[in-house]
């Protein structure tokens, strides 16, 4: 009777201890190559969002704007790169922002949303985004909001917004 409960047990710790295994061994082995690849996909779209720039550093900030988790400056002085994360509709939408050191927004994009798919979801589309190039912190209300998809609309002005904010601190810092 014991033999009939031990057994069955034993076999199943064995299974679920190889498995454990395995799939810490996998981790371990594609870890290191998710990383580099976010690495490289986050370069990429620095490198989109402000063109003219030709390596960035990472800044160090304090006392960001709400929706402001990171900045990068370029190193020839083009301008700086805004990672961005907004509560819209359906949840967080990831922008990035690239404005000039002319204090004008070069490029915007979303890099990942929640959205309602078909309403929400044409903030992260090129007649919207596309809105936002050329614009400055005095021109951003030239900007039109997506009809059936103000909220979306509103959470992406918000972040742009709150990058124009940390345009100024860290412009101000230098």
């Amino acid at each position: 009777m014991k033999n009939d409960i031990i057994k069955p047990v034993a076999v199943l710790v064995c299974i679920c201890l190889f498995v454990t295994a395995a799939l810490a061994y996998t981790n371990s082995v594609t870890a290191p190559i998710i990383k580099a690849a976010d690495e490289k996909a986050a370069a990429e779209a620095r490198a989109e969002v402000l063109s003219e720039a030709d390596t960035f550093k990472l800044l160090n900030v304090k006392n960001l704007p709400e929706c402001v988790t990171e900045v990068y400056k370029a190193e020839n002085g083009a301008g700086y790169v805004f990672m961005l994360t907004v509560k819209g509709y359906g949840g967080d939408m990831n922008l990035i922002c690239g404005i000039k050191s002319d204090g004008t927004i070069e490029q915007s994009k979303t890099l990942s949303h929640s959205e309602t798919s078909g309403l929400g979801s044409k903030t992260a589309e090129n007649p919207y985004r596309k809105q936002y190039s050329g614009k400055s912190e005095k021109t951003l209300n030239e900007v039109d909001a997506i009809s059936g998809a103000t909220i979306s609309s509103t959470a992406y002005k918000k972040a742009i917004t709150d990058a124009f904010k940390a345009y100024d601190i860290v412009k101000g810092a230098e």
